[in-house]
């Protein structure tokens, strides 16, 4: 068996013990959120763009290494920086 890292264990010996209850109400809930996260990442725009060719090389090749395709790797990268995960350098 793996070692547990203190948090890991605290959190195993505290579902063990009975701590944890189910929310009431948790598929209404559950439901919420997966409509939250549907709308927030269903595509229904189109952007055309122009790069240059380096650029756009670099992505691909980024894009192979994650085994994405690189139009979801763009996405995915614009999201980031529009929902502030990522941030410019300097910033």
């Amino acid at each position: 068996m793996t070692k547990l890292e203190k948090s890991e264990r605290e959190l195993l010996e505290s579902v063990e013990s009975g701590e944890w209850r189910t929310v009431p109400g948790k598929d209404v809930e559950l439901d919420r959120y997966r409509e939250y996260a549907r709308a927030t990442f269903r595509k229904d725009r189109r952007v055309n763009i122009r790069i240059s060719s380096k650029d756009l090389d670099a992505l691909q090749k980024r894009a192979l290494r994650e085994g994405i395709p690189y139009q979801t790797l763009i996405s995915s990268i614009l999201h980031k920086f529009v929902s502030g995960t990522i941030k410019e350098q300097g910033v």
